[in-house]
């Protein structure tokens, strides 16, 4: 959520913040906003797809500063859109924004565009970390509110809406907390902190007289959020008088934020304020407009889930997903991080936002190479089955559930209407309802991910377990990608994942292996390349779609298998399954000069595991 302007309107006046030393605390971290800010640091790269290893080590790095300040971090990530589907106006809004942030940098323009699995590796970061963490059934703004107020400590996040929620500990904005300066008191046994500011709604509302928090509520739906535009307020705008009122500061630009601030103080709750607002509209309209007032302001409504309860037993129970009808595994699956947001948009809506990449703003979407693998996550969860598509032709179409996918075409945003797969009748058997997908054997379920994926376990017996996923999914993206992967291509990206693995025996080696000596010198000689000026650092945008075209892949390899209940292990993002900055550099130096392949020949371990997996997929 957001709140138009409201964030200029508190930052030019500094006066609605204290100074605060966040430590030995606990501390409710809005997660969305986090993870945008550590994967918009200043020295990322945008163009090529993103770095999860160092956006990894950004989000270790934060943590441990809280550890060593002795706070406990709470972060709780926003879900799906909601069974209202209210934002759908204000995300595909968002979704052409980014899409022309996505065009400007395919062009050399700057910009920032959060890499597409950007959430996904937060999660994995969290529970690598142990960090508590739960993912909302919906957005999570209210939730994160009122367990801030059950434990009366601060909120840490970028969104606007924390300026109107009344909360007992305060709001800290991502801008004013400053963990990469955490420092240790002058005097005393305090021990370190980290130099905040922190917003009072009570101390904002002090600046407008007599207005009361229980107004702002009012106030942030009638200057508009990403729930309500202001198109049907109009009509009191064009007819009210504003007060100007003398709030510290120039008004300036904020003219009508201000006005309405100083017009609601004259009520004492907001109702009286409703009725006041009715009055400079017509008469037929008015019921309607208190009902949209009235529905709205319930946003800012200590929300009914407790997410003290899941905190301590693990239980998230949520009065919208049980009028939604979705099954308990797949709510506690998404609490859990285990599912993602496009699961459960696709389940309860039937409808679904692919993010934008730096692609190739002429060619069709990447997302389009990874559609067989969506409409089988569809086919799951709308449970279509052969019987139903061999019935009769004429059924057939009548049978097949569609989803809504918004979607990049060309430079535009574009809705498709996708059918759901049909999938094999062991899987959708009578007895196994998505409810009851778990209890399919783990055979059926390895099997129906591998026949998606177009491959057979056997081919993957001789590949470690944790890269049999990316390793299967590589090979579907080389069978569907258009236009086709280049020998390159894959040889880049398969040298990237021996770096990764690489650098994960040596900075985190198996304590039962001996370890050995060459990998460590295999491992120093390949910084060493690292270092060396890249004699070309072009920007190729074909093979940054083709790239694209594998996260894409990837992505939707990584949803089937956590729907399924991960028959394959789920593989680490940030042990550079894609490091961009990496692989383009790699893929530049192969088509120059092919005696990069050999970068890990000090290592045989390492030299062995790059030629199966090259075998593997080739084969």
């Amino acid at each position: 959520m957001g709140v138009q302007g409201l964030t200029g309107f508190v930052e030019e006046r500094g006066v609605f913040f204290t100074d605060l030393r966040v430590r030995d605390t606990k501390l409710v971290i809005d997660g969305s906003s986090l993870y945008h800010r550590l994967c918009f640091a200043p020295d990322a790269d945008f163009r090529r797809g993103g770095d999860y290893g160092a956006f990894a080590e950004a989000v270790r790095d934060f943590f441990g500063v809280l550890r060593a300040c002795g706070v406990a971090p709470f972060v709780v990530l926003d879900g799906g859109r909601g069974a209202e589907d209210r934002k759908l106006p204000t995300l595909r809004g968002r979704a052409a924004e980014q899409l022309r942030a996505a065009h400007g940098l395919s062009r050399g323009a700057g910009g920032c565009l959060a890499p597409l699995l950007t959430r996904e590796a937060f999660v994995q970061a969290l529970g690598r970390l142990g960090v508590p963490f739960v993912q909302c059934f919906a957005e999570a703004d209210r939730e994160i509110a009122g367990l801030a107020n059950r434990w009366g400590c601060p909120v840490l996040s970028l969104d606007s809406d924390f300026f109107v929620f009344d909360l007992a500990g305060g709001y800290c904005p991502l801008s004013h907390f400053q963990w990469q300066s955490a420092r240790a008191a002058a005097a005393g046994p305090q021990g370190r902190y980290v130099p905040a500011r922190c917003f009072s709604a009570q101390r904002f509302c002090g600046h407008f007289g007599r207005l009361s928090t229980a107004l702002l509520p009012l106030f942030a739906v009638m200057h508009g959020n990403d729930f309500i535009g202001l198109e049907a307020l109009e009509a009191f705008f064009s007819k009210v008088r504003l007060p100007r009122g003398c709030a510290a500061g120039r008004a300036g630009k904020h003219l009508r934020l201000q006005g309405l601030l100083n017009w609601l103080a004259q009520f004492a709750e907001p109702a009286e304020a409703v009725d006041n607002v009715l009055k400079y509209l017509k008469k037929h309209q008015r019921e309607e407009i208190r009902e949209l007032l009235c529905t709205s302001m319930e946003d800012y409504a200590p929300s009914d889930v407790n997410l003290e309860d899941f905190f301590q037993n693990g239980s998230y129970e949520c009065e919208a997903a049980r009028k939604a009808d979705v099954p308990q595994w797949v709510l506690d699956a998404l609490a859990k991080g285990k599912l993602a947001p496009f699961v459960i948009n696709a389940l309860i809506l039937r409808s679904t936002f692919l993010r934008v990449q730096v692609e190739n703003m002429q060619r069709p979407s990447a997302h389009s190479t990874a559609l067989p693998i969506r409409q089988v996550i569809y086919g799951l969860l709308l449970r279509v089955s052969h019987s139903a598509e061999d019935a009769s032709p004429s059924k057939q179409t009548n049978e097949l559930p569609t989803v809504c996918e918004f979607d990049r075409c060309q430079k535009t945003l574009k809705k498709t209407f996708v059918r759901a797969a049909s999938l094999p009748p062991d899987i959708c058997d009578d007895r196994f309802p998505l409810d009851k997908l778990m209890e399919v054997p783990v055979s059926c379920r390895q099997m129906l991910l591998l026949e998606t994926l177009g491959v057979k376990m056997s081919f993957l017996e001789p590949v470690p377990s944790h890269l049999q996923l990316p390793v299967a999914v590589m090979c579907y993206w080389i069978r569907c990608s258009e236009p086709k992967v280049k020998l390159n291509h894959l040889k880049a990206l398969l040298l990237m994942i021996v770096s990764g693995e690489l650098q994960r025996i040596t900075d985190d080696p198996d304590p039962t292996v001996l370890p050995a000596e060459d990998d460590s010198i295999a491992y120093n000689e390949f910084l060493k390349w690292k270092e060396k000026k890249l004699q070309n650092n072009d920007f190729d945008l074909d093979a940054a779609h083709s790239f694209c075209q594998w996260q894409c892949c990837l992505q939707m390899g990584l949803y089937l298998n956590q729907l399924l209940g991960t028959p394959l292990s789920e593989p680490d993002l940030s042990s550079r399954l894609y490091t961009g900055t990496l692989v383009h550099r790699l893929y530049q130096e192969l088509k120059s000069a092919s005696s990069v392949e050999n970068l890990f020949i000090l290592s045989p371990k390492m030299a062995q595991l790059y030629l199966v997996l090259l075998n593997t997929v080739e084969s």
